[in-house]
């Protein structure tokens, strides 16, 4: 396998090539819909080499928790965390269904739940195979979290077997079954646009959604 590096805020890190990473431009977009968001916890769904948790530890939660399977992937978020000295973390090397199962019977609940699962090829027919592929932050950028933030990180994502729904909507169903999310919580599903998704699943309703060429992010909260 090829590695090439991005730079980190000036500090240098790996990635496979030729995977599909969460876009500078969408992740930009994700955290300033967020706005501010320290002292929340953050689960990372498929989380690939973490790009989006590593930002969102930067901007000062107080928790982020990684699921990711890929046995790639996990080598690659291990030495980026590594690398940026982020040191104390929780990483959940399983499915991200079974995750999310765990993590509920263990009673653990999230201010922002974040997935961005692979797409379908037969969803996206003009994007190239490699493309479809986890586990890349290509030329990631964001700012190196805090002394503070360095004791607290993990688990991780998957994938599941094709059939007539996408990992998007599976997911969601996993997560409206498993109660995980805080109150006043956010689920936040990068997806295809092509991919519909409900605008009510159990007590999760749809209420914003943004494009970005051929991306969407879809917003979620508990109703009333």
């Amino acid at each position: 396998m090829r590695i090439i590096t991005g730079k980190f805020k000036g500090r240098l890190i790996k990635m496979p090539q030729g995977m599909r990473p969460t876009q500078d431009k969408v992740r930009k977009a994700l955290f300033d819909i967020l706005g501010g968001i320290e002292g929340a916890s953050f689960l990372e769904l498929f989380a690939g080499s973490g790009a989006v948790g590593l930002e969102a530890a930067s901007q000062g939660v107080k928790e982020v928790v990684f699921v990711e399977n890929d046995p790639t992937c996990i080598k690659m978020l291990k030495e980026n965390l590594s690398y940026l000295s982020l040191t104390a973390y929780r990483l959940l090397p399983i499915d991200a269904f079974k995750a999310v199962e765990r993590l509920a019977k263990e009673k653990e609940k999230f201010d922002i739940v974040f997935l961005d699962p692979p797409y379908y090829k037969d969803m996206v027919p003009r994007l190239r195979p490699s493309t479809l592929r986890r586990c890349s932050v290509s030329m990631v950028s964001v700012a190196e979290p805090s002394t503070s933030l360095r004791t607290t990180f993990g688990r991780s994502g998957s994938m599941a077997s094709r059939d007539d729904e996408s990992l998007s909507k599976k997911t969601l169903k996993i997560l409206s079954t498993y109660d995980i999310l805080a109150l006043d919580g956010l689920i936040v599903v990068q997806h295809f646009k092509k991919d519909n998704l409900p605008d009510v699943l159990g007590d999760l309703v749809l209420f914003k959604q943004v494009r970005y060429g051929d991306t969407m992010l879809s917003f979620y909260r508990k109703e009333g």
